[in-house]
């Protein structure tokens, strides 16, 4: 399915927009792999193909990752990236404390 639909684009807001907001900044989308454990979820976007989130795989940080490269890796069974059709938006704040507690 498609990564990052029209209708989610749309909500995303622009990169730098939550910045007052800091970690209760909501993450309004999820992506996975489902043969693996990374996880990214996007509360900024830049339009074309960077997001600003916070990724959970190796590591638990907050930084940029682009679209482009989602749609092109694979995970080890080489399965590609998904979208969480069911994920509700969560703040930053939230996310972080959780896989930082997975750890």
């Amino acid at each position: 399915h498609d990564l990052l639909p029209q209708s989610i684009r749309k909500k995303l807001p622009d990169l730098y927009a939550n910045e007052a907001l800091g970690l209760e900044a909501l993450a309004l989308v999820k992506f996975f792999t489902p043969d693996a454990n990374w996880i990214w979820y996007a509360s900024e976007f830049d339009g074309q193909d960077i997001f600003f989130g916070l990724v959970s795989g190796l590591e638990v940080e907050l930084g940029y990752f682009a679209l482009s490269e989602l749609e092109e890796v694979r995970g080890p069974l080489g399965l590609p990236i998904e979208r969480d059709l069911h994920f509700e938006p969560k703040a930053l704040k939230e996310l972080l404390e959780h896989h930082r507690q997975d750890r």
